[in-house]
């Protein structure tokens, strides 16, 4: 019986010590990617990620602020990567890359309507 107890507390610090490594991994992308956001131009959905908005909405506000970029006008730096899809084919594409000054431009035309995007909106503004 004791084995039993010993074992169930065993696997519970063990689940409990990989939701804190989960935890702790995911603060320190986001700590990352501040950072860099810092230091130089990213690509929208990096400035996203280091506002610590989710990931699975960071896709679709990306979208959205490239949209706006494209409105105002406002061309990142371009550069040329090769990007494998499906696991097959590196093709070449080009991204572009902004500086935190011309996402502060595109955030200014961004007039979102959902909560999530407002409080996304609001700390690029910031």
């Amino acid at each position: 019986m004791a084995s039993a107890n010993s074992r169930r507390a065993a696997a519970l610090i063990r689940d409990r010590a990989r939701a804190n490594r989960a935890e702790a991994r995911a603060r320190r992308a986001a700590a990352t990617a501040a950072r860099r956001v810092r230091t130089g131009p990213r690509s929208l959905a990096t400035h996203i990620i280091a506002t610590g908005a989710p990931l699975d909405i960071v896709a679709r506000a990306a979208d959205a602020l490239r949209i706006q970029a494209r409105k105002a006008g406002i061309r990142g730096r371009a550069a040329r990567i090769r990007r494998t899809l499906n696991g097959r084919a590196r093709r070449v594409v080009t991204i572009y890359r902004y500086t935190a000054e011309q996402v502060a431009q595109i955030v200014a035309n961004y007039k979102p309507r959902k909560a999530e995007y407002k409080a996304i909106r609001a700390a690029l503004a910031a």
